[in-house]
């Protein structure tokens, strides 16, 4: 993907108060994560396995909130033409040295406007639930317009009401953020209403008993 077909807007305002905060959290926890989070199991890595072979020959594919890059890895390693942002620059360090050959970038996905029909894909990869559900909806309406026609948006994040505040995490180091919870219903509806109907639907129960189901969601940009 080339950058040069990437702008740049002021982020949203109900956002601004939060930035500075989710930023410095995932730079304080980025050297535990990469040893801490490792396989996600077979269900996720089959939705990523179908994405790949479905965006492949489409276009370039962002990884938006791309953490230390292991997703981007591996649709690099199936023939995806990828690349990725994230908020914390302490992740893209890693991100480029996993994998020197995948161009990272730091940015916010509520920052960036891919221009029209630019992508064959874009992921939201367990990085979108820190948005609030305008912001959220606003992103995935700039994304639809980003596809090209048989593109993919694919989502996974947290599945119920409401949101938790987290304090601590990944070696119980400090951090300040925000998890908003979504209904599967909430997400599909977001998808259709940018013009992306659902391809795939994928729900999985909590990790450890104290964590929220997981969601799994594909748009479909039509041909």
């Amino acid at each position: 993907m080339s950058w040069s077909a990437v702008t740049v807007a002021p982020v949203h305002d109900e956002m601004v108060s939060d930035l500075d905060a989710v930023r410095a959290s995932y730079d304080a926890v980025a050297d535990n994560y990469v040893d801490m989070v490792g396989d996600p199991g077979p269900w996720q890595r089959v939705a990523l396995e179908a994405f790949a072979e479905q965006v492949r020959d489409v276009g370039p594919v962002l990884d938006a909130g791309c953490g230390p890059g292991w997703v981007a890895g591996l649709l690099h390693e199936r023939g995806v033409d990828v690349s990725g942002v994230d908020l914390s620059p302490r992740m893209v360090e890693h991100a480029r040295r996993r994998h020197p050959s995948i161009p990272f970038d730091v940015a916010s996905v509520t920052d960036l406007r891919p221009a029209a029909a630019s992508l064959g894909g874009v992921l939201g990869w367990w990085s979108w639930f820190h948005l609030p559900r305008g912001v959220l909806r606003e992103v995935i309406g700039t994304m639809a317009v980003s596809l090209r026609p048989g593109g993919r948006l694919l989502i996974a994040t947290h599945c119920g009401n409401g949101e938790l505040r987290r304090a601590r995490c990944y070696g119980d180091v400090p951090v300040d953020w925000t998890t908003h919870l979504y209904q599967p219903e909430d997400v599909a509806a977001m998808l259709t209403d940018a013009g992306l109907p659902v391809a795939a639907d994928i729900r999985l129960p909590p990790a450890h008993p104290a964590g929220s189901p997981a969601l799994i969601m594909c748009g479909d940009k039509p041909r």
